[in-house]
């Protein structure tokens, strides 16, 4: 083929051309293009908890041990199953598979508690809720796993796979980048198989202010729920990121003690289930931010002060305050480009700089500092401005 020839000068490009198009007519292609006027907005329910869960995709629920994230997601979970309103949040209904691959005698005195405590009279006294208590190696086991699923729960498909925990569902390292990725294709192949959400509960690092191991895990995740525990055992999660949805909404929970049954000694066996708590004090530890992360904040507020907008009728009141002083997320990026250092140079400086922000972007709003809703993004009253200890101080530069 020579330098400069046109499609219709050349051909085998013009007889291949040819036969895509045929190809194409009879529904054949498998990259299907679509041109900008056909590009539509679906309207289909793109959620399984709004504001929390997406209805498909990979999502991290984290927290240190003892939290009371199984609890949480179980009861979550459960609802889902029942398709009733998650504290006033929409719910889409449909079968739950709870993989427990540790924990499950408690597992089982939980639902119990649910079942005496939460189910109605007029409730499905048997939701489409599977309980799969098992140890798991889910790289190696992912096809078996979908294919047994699949065969038991039959028409039943199910919304969610909830995979309890990743670490007793993986043989290898969760530091290991090799080793992380195998675990994340794994994940997605179950997302893939059932067109829908996969819940991975794990365990948060040293800080408690991120996910434990490889940060290939949280780039991968479609959400991110973090959840803690305070010295009352009062129960926060939070919507740390959610790539098409709004983040920062903050439910406060508590457990409340069910009696479930008489053991052989004749004492009473208790477990908990998760209720709303009044108290709304439930707030992560104050954290330190790092010099990244001022500047970015200190950017975001310039950007707000020069540019930002009074929303008066905020989208969703319920994530966004009324009146509230808001810049748009696009605004603030391109300040950050501007402004945020990085090492790279040359064709590899944009894409470090679209990574240093998202980077950023997520730790500010994991932190208490930044809230977004509708591609808007403001400060939150009263979160950390400054760092109480500077880079090579027991805080990372970034």
């Amino acid at each position: 083929m020579s330098k400069g020839r046109s499609w219709e000068e050349n051909p085998e490009l013009r007889a291949r051309g040819e036969a895509e198009r045929a190809a194409y007519a009879k529904g054949q292609r498998r990259f299907p293009l679509t041109r900008f006027k056909d590009v539509e907005v679906g309207q289909s329910r793109n959620y399984l908890v709004k504001g929390l869960i997406p209805r498909i995709g990979l999502v991290i629920v984290y927290g240190a041990p003892k939290c009371g994230k199984t609890f949480w997601v179980t009861d979550v979970m459960l609802r889902v199953a029942l398709g009733r309103e998650y504290r006033g949040h929409r719910v889409e209904k449909g079968a739950v598979v709870y993989i427990a691959c540790e924990g499950e005698r408690g597992l089982a005195g939980r639902l119990e508690a649910f079942r005496r405590r939460c189910l109605a009279p007029e409730d499905n006294q048997d939701p489409p809720f599977y309980l799969l208590p098992t140890r798991l190696d889910l790289v190696s086991e992912v096809e078996l796993l979908a294919h047994e699923i699949a065969g038991q729960v039959g028409d039943e498909r199910p919304v969610a796979i909830v995979v309890d925990t990743l670490n007793r569902s993986l043989r290898g390292s969760e530091s290991n980048d090799q080793d992380m990725g195998d675990y994340i294709k794994a994940a997605d192949r179950l997302r893939e198989t059932f067109d829908c959400a996969v819940i991975i509960i794990h365990h948060c690092g040293i800080d408690d202010k991120r996910p434990r191991g490889h940060t290939s895990l949280a780039g991968a995740a479609d959400a991110q729920l973090a959840v803690k525990r305070d010295s009352n055992g009062g129960i926060s999660v939070r919507v740390e990121w959610m790539k098409d949805g709004p983040q920062g909404e903050e439910l406060a929970s508590k457990l409340e003690v069910v009696e479930i049954g008489i053991d052989e000694d004749g004492a009473a066996m208790t477990s908990c289930v998760v209720v709303p708590s009044a108290d709304r004090s439930v707030k992560p530890a104050t954290v330190a931010l790092s010099r990244r992360q001022r500047h970015a904040r200190e950017l975001l507020n310039r950007t707000i002060e020069r540019k930002g907008q009074v929303i008066a009728e905020p989208g969703d009141s319920n994530l966004m305050p009324n009146r509230i002083k808001a810049a748009s997320i696009d605004q603030w990026r391109k300040e950050c480009y501007l402004s945020l250092p990085v090492d790279s140079t040359g064709a590899a400086e944009q894409e470090a700089k679209r990574k240093a922000f998202m980077r950023v972007r997520k730790d500010l709003a994991a932190n208490g500092v930044t809230k977004e809703s509708g591609g808007w993004v403001w400060l939150v009253a009263g979160a950390p401005s400054t760092g109480t200890a500077e880079a090579g101080q027991g805080q990372p530069s970034d």
